[in-house]
């Protein structure tokens, strides 16, 4: 099952705070899971546990759609004029218009929070991002090196991280405008750029939360967040989902 519950700090009369730090925090710190350079692990299988695949933003049921909170900070989306006159239209064909009834790739952040579990495998030059919706994978460079120059329309971006403390930064570009945030068409176009920040709380917690900026949709930079979750089960492992071969079979 996926673990939702709070870890239980353990105290040493031993372990003397760092100064400034409360004895809750440094004592968390000590006890975060941690790779031999000293970074928090995130490797593991993870998984959220909402619904903002469907939307991001507060909605009711539907048909097909569970009821949900949003995870969009204040649960405004700062669309320009134009921009909000083209998610009303794309909410009014969701069904044939959304990205995944193509089978196109999610894009990110939506990768992230779709229903599906993914595996962080990390070193110390790069972490990849394995996916179980239709075998996606990212890879995170945290060597320094930067994104390549120019634009490049890729579907899932271009991804360098860097630690920031405890939290892994990752800065990405480089995308096309084929893919939505979720199914009631939130939208970004080519000149998408996010932040996506992960924090390791405790052992089976991850905090994540994304800033997403694109001059040409909205008026100002807004940011989603949510936590992640670590499966623990024994043996657990990703399974295939093949988009695709759901539409093949359809035609035989």
């Amino acid at each position: 099952m996926i673990a939702a519950g709070a870890m239980v700090a353990v105290f040493s009369p031993t372990n003397t705070p760092a100064a400034g730090q409360t004895p809750a925090a440094s004592t968390q710190s000590r006890t975060l899971p941690r790779t031999p350079d000293g970074k928090p692990n995130l490797s593991g299988i993870w998984q959220v546990m909402n619904t903002a695949s469907w939307d991001i933003q507060d909605h009711a049921a539907q048909k097909g759609v569970p009821a949900g909170q949003g995870v969009v900070e204040g649960n405004e989306i700062p669309y320009q004029p134009s921009a909000a006159a083209k998610k009303k239209e794309n909410f009014a064909n969701r069904i044939t218009a959304d990205p995944l009834t193509k089978c196109y790739l999610p894009g990110v952040p939506r990768i992230t929070y779709l229903p599906f579990p993914f595996q962080i495998l990390q070193t110390p030059t790069a972490i990849e991002i394995f996916y179980e919706y239709t075998h996606a994978v990212r890879q995170v460079y945290v060597d320094g090196s930067r994104h390549p120059p120019g634009h490049i329309d890729w579907w899932m971006g271009d991804s360098r991280g860097r630690w920031e403390g405890d939290t892994l930064a990752v800065d990405l570009v480089d995308f096309n405008d084929e893919t939505w945030f979720d199914r009631a068409g939130n939208f970004h176009s080519d000149a998408l750029h996010l932040i996506e920040r992960y924090t390791l709380t405790d052992p089976d917690h991850i905090d994540y939360d994304v800033t997403i900026e694109d001059p040409k949709v909205f008026m100002r930079p807004w940011k989603m967040r949510m936590p992640l979750y670590r499966y623990t089960e024994n043996n657990f492992q990703l399974l295939e989902y093949e988009c695709n071969t759901f539409d093949d079979e359809a035609l035989r």
